[in-house]
């Protein structure tokens, strides 16, 4: 029996980003991030970077909510810094079932 079509007709994206730790130049707070185009970047935040993030900490004492802040400006510089030296490549995801030397595993 073959397999049910997702709900929406379409099939389930397998791919996964190519991440990278960086590391905040201004507070050393530690992210992974993932470019997928100049303009596209995902960024994963622990509790810990989001604690020990001094923009983050700034808004909070001015009566900001953690949550509701969409990132910081230092973090951001540093992000392009690592796509400028070459420590974060610029990369589309790569299918989960994807060869290795394509991969790169």
């Amino acid at each position: 029996m073959p397999p049910e079509p997702p709900p929406n007709g379409r099939p389930a994206d397998e791919r996964r980003p190519v991440t990278r730790e960086v590391r905040c130049a201004r507070c050393a707070a530690v992210v992974l991030a993932a470019k997928f185009s100049l303009q596209q970047t995902s960024v994963q935040w622990t509790a810990d970077a989001v604690r020990g993030c001094a923009e983050f900490a700034a808004r909070v004492t001015a009566g900001e909510q953690s949550a509701l802040i969409d990132g910081c400006a230092s973090l951001r510089a540093s992000i392009d810094a690592a796509v400028r030296d070459g420590r974060l490549p610029v990369v589309s995801p790569v299918p989960e079932n994807a060869a290795p030397e394509v991969a790169g595993r």
